[in-house]
């Protein structure tokens, strides 16, 4: 409990600083700074792998006030979370509730930082905080122990970097399951999806994203979500690429959907501040049906860029970018938004059985 309301400051690459107090882990910390809005799920939020190399900024005021459940692993999958472990960088709020209350919580917030040597900063404006990176776009930042004056380290920037190869397996792992078999590229995935896949009987094999999964037999072709730049994903590009000369159902989610546009000649880029809540809405090309959807990336699809075999799928009714694309003849669809959503809404969690029948037909 000694980190608890030392001084602590936010340091940003533009020469902001916000000051306030810490809680978890007393140590420093540095990355890419970016936003969630949503209100609920900081246990889903700090685990999901899409994270990593990221400080996050969570604008709903209160957090920590429903504790942490335990983390069980069976098989590199987890009974509660999207993974193993937490995977942001820190952890900025408003306002830490430093009593919890949930009968299935086993520890609080700042316990389960402090174990994973995560710092959190609480007590700044992040109202402001948000609106800065709204207006600016994302930015590097440090957590810095102290009123920060002092720091003269370097701003790590995660672009810099494979971040998909830090979030990958780094073997063959296997979900038993029904006679249909799923190949799943592991970009930095969340373990909902894995979760949504087992109940509905498949076999479920995981490789690394590196991985040349045209040396095992399977039935359907799953792509993730994953962290960081897609241009670092060369090797994932091209066995996907090699997949779509075959009739086979290929499905992605996220980074998965940008994966499969650059498989299918599409190009990508770095949004302003990226896409990370639960109430992002999105339009069914073609249709005025439209989802409430959770997000979370920091790259899209440049829809523009599609060649004719392609089209899109789903856009983004806030701003209009790419949310989705199909193949305008084989089995190929992907989503930039997390149908499995947890935390979140569950409407497109249809999509997957989508993939299913389009192996099954």
């Amino acid at each position: 409990m000694a980190s608890f309301a030392t001084p602590t400051a936010l340091v940003l690459e533009n020469g902001t600083v916000f000051r306030g107090r810490s809680f978890g882990s007393a140590t420093a910390a540095s990355g890419e700074v970016v936003f969630n809005t949503a209100m609920v799920g900081y246990p889903e939020s700090l685990t999901d792998p899409s994270y990593i190399g990221q400080i996050l900024v969570i604008t709903y005021p209160i957090v920590g006030s429903y504790g942490v459940l335990d983390n069980h692993i069976v098989n590199h999958l987890s009974n509660n979370y999207e993974s193993e472990h937490i995977h942001v960088r820190g952890l900025v709020v408003s306002d830490y509730t430093h009593e919890h209350s949930h009968w299935r919580a086993r520890k609080s917030l700042h316990e389960w930082l402090c174990e994973h040597r995560i710092p959190g900063l609480c007590g700044i404006d992040t109202r402001a905080l948000t609106k800065m990176l709204r207006d600016r776009g994302t930015l590097l930042g440090k957590i810095i122990p102290g009123d920060g004056a002092a720091d003269d380290s370097p701003f790590d920037n995660p672009d810099s970097e494979n971040m998909v190869a830090k979030g990958s397996c780094r073997e063959v792992i296997t979900y038993a399951g029904g006679a249909t078999k799923i190949v799943l590229v592991d970009c930095g995935i969340k373990h909902n999806i894995i979760r949504c896949l087992q109940r509905r009987g498949v076999t479920v094999i995981r490789v690394p994203w590196d991985y040349d999964f045209h040396t095992l037999a399977y039935d359907g072709l799953f792509i993730s979500n994953g962290p960081g730049n897609p241009d670092y994903c060369g090797a994932t590009v091209e066995h996907i690429r090699r997949a779509l000369a075959d009739t086979r159902p290929v499905f992605g989610i996220c980074m998965g959907n940008q994966l499969l546009a650059k498989a299918g000649g599409a190009a990508t880029y770095k949004m302003k501040y990226g896409h990370r809540s639960h109430n992002q809405p999105v339009r069914l090309v073609g249709t005025n049906r439209c989802f409430i959807t959770s997000q979370n990336h920091g790259y899209a699809v440049d829809a523009a860029t599609l060649g004719s075999d392609w089209e899109p799928l789903f856009v983004n009714m806030n701003d209009g970018t790419n949310e989705g694309i199909r193949h305008r003849t084989k089995p190929f669809f992907s989503a930039q938004f997390h149908p499995e959503a947890t935390s979140g809404p569950t409407d497109t969690e249809f999509l997957f059985d989508d993939f299913l029948q389009k192996i099954h037909a």
